[in-house]
Order: structure tokens, then sequence, then C-alpha cells
């Protein structure tokens, strides 16, 4: 989330080291972030705006995933108000008083994540976060969270507001799983989770529900349903692996599923599993391949050596003189999607395991 970066904007010389922590908070997360503010009040590692601030933010809305606006709300409203185009393509807004007492969610809550971002700013601030959108009131997620939460598309925006009225108003709301996925938990984000083998098996599914959140990896757009339903078009997912020699297949499990919990990503939800050919008779990493039910993909250090990615780690010194090159794991896991992807987790080490994951964007 906000792979292209958070633009932090202020106005008064107030409000300058109440930005200035808001930078140091998002940089701790790994999230990339400037710093704005007029020539007349700037200061040390901010950026001068050299122009309106109505010019100024028309143009970085498109460079940007969100704004973090450390002034009146009533100034950013004004500003952004000519932009706002829909909630699938506005970035997220978050507003912050000029002291830092209040985090205000004001635009793309969900789609964008402002909602999860104005809570991150005000944990590492010590603000009160202000959330106003009705499914975080009433404790459920609205259908844009889970799309974003599982990597998915909403193939049909059209159903929205009728599936979120249903989850504000607490009616009989599941998610259900079409087609081949394994081990699916009990419940994701608060939803009761169902299987469906085949579009017959969902529809006897939905005569006992109000609605539903479908996720799928076939295009059913087309398809018509008896209840509500939102779809979900799951996104691959990939895993990447690095693990030094003789770690067994439970580490490298137990490794795998660390890094999915962090970035909230139930195991059967991945597609593809991918490492080195050098490990291609690595007994313990085909069989935590064969826990998870996927055939793990080798590429070869030409293969990873020559993939250049914006997202990739500084190369590790110890790993490329071993085999070459300058990691393994997350240049495994992009290269695995096949096409235009972005890593969400990168290599993260677990008791001799290094796992990295990828979506295609």
């Amino acid at each position: 989330m906000f792979e292209r970066g958070v633009a932090i904007i202020y106005v008064s010389r107030r409000a300058a080291e109440t930005a200035l922590k808001i930078r140091e908070t998002l940089l701790r997360i790994g999230v990339k972030c400037q710093v704005y503010a007029p020539s007349r009040n700037v200061v040390e590692g901010v950026f001068s705006i050299e122009k309106r601030l109505t010019n100024f933010v028309e143009e970085i809305i498109e460079r940007v995933d969100a704004i973090v606006a450390v002034m009146a709300v009533g100034i950013i409203i004004r500003v952004i108000a000519p932009l706002i185009k829909n909630k699938f393509k506005d970035p997220a807004v978050v507003c912050v008083d000029a002291g830092g007492r209040f985090s205000i969610s004001l635009l793309s809550g969900h789609y964008g994540g402002a909602n999860k971002l104005a809570q991150i700013i005000a944990d590492g601030i010590g603000a009160i976060p202000v959330i106003t959108t009705a499914s975080e009131i009433f404790g459920r997620k609205s259908v844009e969270e889970v799309a974003r939460s599982l990597q998915c598309r909403i193939v049909n925006p059209e159903s929205l507001t009728a599936i979120n009225s249903l989850i504000v108003n607490g009616a009989n709301v599941a998610i259900i799983f079409l087609g081949e996925f394994r081990n699916l938990p009990r419940k994701i984000l608060g939803y009761r989770v169902k299987a469906a083998s085949n579009l017959g098996h969902l529809e006897r599914l939905l005569k006992n529900l109000d609605g539903a959140i479908i996720v799928t990896r076939d295009d059913i757009a087309s398809k018509a349903f008896s209840k509500p339903v939102s779809i979900l078009m799951l996104k691959t997912i990939a895993v990447g692996l690095g693990s030094r020699r003789n770690v067994d297949a439970d580490a490298v499990l137990k490794a795998i599923k660390h890094a999915l919990r962090l970035v909230g990503i139930p195991p059967a939800l991945v597609a593809r599993l991918a490492t080195i050919d050098i490990k291609s008779g690595s007994i313990e990493i085909i069989e935590a391949s064969k826990r998870l039910g996927l055939e793990p993909l080798f590429f070869s250090p030409r293969e990873l050596g020559g993939l250049s990615h914006e997202d990739l780690s500084q190369d590790s010194d110890t790993v490329k003189r071993h085999i070459g090159i300058g990691g393994v794991c997350e240049r495994a896991a992009l290269l695995a999607i096949g096409g235009d992807a972005r890593l969400i987790l990168k290599k993260t080490r677990v008791n001799g395991v290094t796992v990295a994951i990828a979506v295609e964007k």
C-alpha cells in the first residue's frame, strides 16, 4: 500500500513539527514520503512549494497514493474538491490539525486506504483517529477493504452500495471462495468463510444468506445471481524463498506462514512459490510446497540476476559471494508473477529462511 508514496503538506510554520513527526512515523514502517510547505514556512528537510497550493496539489495528486494535509479541514477540502473523481481513482486524503491532536480520514477511506493511514498516523504521533465510514463504526469491514486486504480487483463496483448496506445493517453476509482453494480458514476479516466448487454449489450457499462477497480466479462477471453479490477477482500472489542448508520443511512452512500473516493473506490464496534452481533438489522446499498445494518454480541465477525492479532491496554481498547474485527471494517472487508485479513484502528473515511476497499489479 502507498507504493507511489505519500505527500505530507503543511501551510503554517506552527504545523511543521507535526508534519515532521508524521514523516518519521511513515518512514519507520517503510512508507515513502516527502514533506512540502510554502517557501516562507519551509524548515530543514522540507521541500518548498513555489506556487499556489491549489496548483501544487493538482500536480502532485497524480504522482502519489496519499496526501496528508496538516492544516484546517476547510483548506484541504476546498483544494481537493475540484479534483475528486471516484473512490477507485481518488488518492487517500488524511487531515491532521497543526497541533497533532486529530488524524481525520477525509477521502478514499476504504479503497484508497485513508482509514488505515489515519490510524497509522494517530498511533505514531499520539493523535485521536477520526474515521466516519459506517462499516468501521459498526465493526465490519467494507467490500473495498476486503478486496484490498485479499489482493483482489472489484469486478462489479455497482454492487458496493447494496452489499455495504447489508454489512452495515448486520445482514447475513459471508465470503464465498469459488473454485479450487485448499485449507481455507473459517473466518477472514470477521466474516464466515464458505467454499463453492462451482456456480451451482454457490447458488445453494446463497439461499441461506442475504448477500455475499465472492472471491474467485474465474471470470464470472456476466453471471446473474439470486442474491446481491460483490465479485472480487483474486490477483496472482507469489511467494519467493531463500534458505540456508539443512533447514527442514517445518521451518520453511512456518516462515512462509509468518510472512503471509504480516500482510494479512491466508496461505490458501497463494498461487505460486518460487526459488533458485540450485534448490530444485531440496526435499524440504518441495515438501513445504506440497503442504501448501503448490508446485514450486525454480529460476536460474541468470534469470534472477537479470531482473531489474524498483522494489528490490539492496544486494547482499554475502549472497552474491555464494551464488553470484545479490538476492533470491524477492527476485523469485517477482519473476513468478510473470508480468507486471510489485512486492508487498520485502525479504523477511525467519530462522534461516528468507521470504518475499509479490502480487500482480
